[in-house]
């Protein structure tokens, strides 16, 4: 696919009646040949990191079975995730999962403005349209939203079957639960392997933000992993919705506040600490700093004030470990240096003076 629509997103027309729209955020590892894979191997675009498995035919039964329209993503998250926020830092990931991404290693602003455009945008506006159009004609939608994870993590077995992701709106989720567990064989998390609270997604940015009720599904990769699977799949989850998207009062606009908006009203009645929200812009701010600056040198930032860009990555890990979401020493960093660390000592790191080292000997005794 070159032309210039092929990475519009896969519209499957459906009866806006049914009350449903489903979307698939990472539906295909496609991505234009003049990307060259991102240089990445063959075998890594087969890999979570480039799509979500099994989703696509999932969302595709499913929409089938409730006779709801459907909208699929055309390109590969690596190239950009259209389930993150503008400026989120893993917008575009120059580490996956132990996986150095070298197409994305040394990304500038104008080549993530390019893909947005070329990719992320056309996505996200063909959702606001069907979001409108449904409304248009009186309907306001349920939106389940259709994603994969892996059965393992880090070496750490997931037992869970499937995930219900959530913010503050529970209408879909906690029913949809109860008729999952219909299945006594079915380990079903809430929030889990995830948390559905993550500013900027596609489910914040199109419902939540707006109180239209919705889910977000995540099913174990190998449970959906074969075509045959991934229908049945999408079949026993129309079949738990159905009476859940007939009922009326999720057809209804209802604002929930959810984490992320009351962190926000917190901060603007000037009761909280800053939110996180705006830590996270401030951390940013002084990651894109330190990347400018790569003239200073992380013993001088150790000798003037007591850390440096490793200590920056540690403490995004730690930050991360502990929101469920882990990361590797090693992407940690890339996060903070904005290539991988073997390569940024490479190109900037300078030998350090005696001077430098008696003062960080002086200084960082303990």
């Amino acid at each position: 696919m070159t032309h210039a629509d092929s990475w519009e997103p896969e519209i499957i027309a459906g009866d806006v009646a049914s009350g449903v729209l489903v979307l698939c955020d990472h539906a295909t590892n496609a991505m234009p040949p003049e990307y060259a894979a991102l240089g990445l191997p063959a075998a890594e675009l087969e890999r979570h990191i480039a799509y979500d498995i099994g989703a696509a035919e999932a969302s595709r039964s499913l929409a089938q079975a409730l006779g709801a329209p459907a909208i699929l993503s055309r390109f590969s998250r690596l190239l950009i995730d259209p389930n993150r926020g503008v400026d989120d830092p893993t917008l575009v990931m120059r580490l996956a999962d132990g996986s150095i991404v070298p197409g994305n290693a040394r990304i500038d602003g104008a080549e993530i403005a390019a893909r947005l455009e070329r990719f992320y945008q056309p996505y996200d506006l063909a959702i606001g349209a069907a979001i409108k159009k449904s409304i248009a004609a009186g309907i306001v939608p349920c939106i389940i939203s259709i994603h994969s994870f892996t059965p393992s993590m880090r070496g750490k077995a997931r037992p869970l079957h499937v995930g219900l992701l959530y913010d503050g709106d529970e209408r879909i989720a906690q029913p949809l639960r109860a008729a999952l567990a219909r299945d006594s064989s079915l380990a079903i998390g809430m929030n889990e392997p995830y948390d559905g609270a993550l500013e900027g997604d596609t489910l914040d940015r199109h419902a939540g933000r707006r109180g239209i009720a919705n889910v977000l599904v995540e099913i174990r990769q190998d449970l959906i992993s074969a075509r045959h699977e991934a229908r049945d799949w999408g079949e026993r989850l129309a079949a738990a919705l159905r009476d859940i998207v007939s009922d009326p009062r999720n057809h209804v606009m209802v604002p929930h506040p959810s984490r992320v908006q009351s962190r926000h009203l917190a901060a603007a009645k000037g009761d909280a600490e800053p939110t996180p929200e705006l830590e996270a812009q401030v951390l940013r701010r002084l990651v894109a700093h330190l990347r400018e600056r790569s003239d200073v040198q992380n013993i001088d930032l150790m000798n003037l004030a007591g850390f440096c860009r490793n200590c920056l990555s540690n403490w995004l890990k730690e930050a991360s470990d502990a929101a469920g979401r882990p990361l590797s020493k090693e992407e940690s960093r890339t996060l903070i240096y904005g290539m991988p660390y073997e390569e940024w000592r490479a190109r900037f790191q300078k030998e350090a003076t005696p001077e430098q080292k008696a003062a960080f000997a002086s200084g960082h005794r303990h």
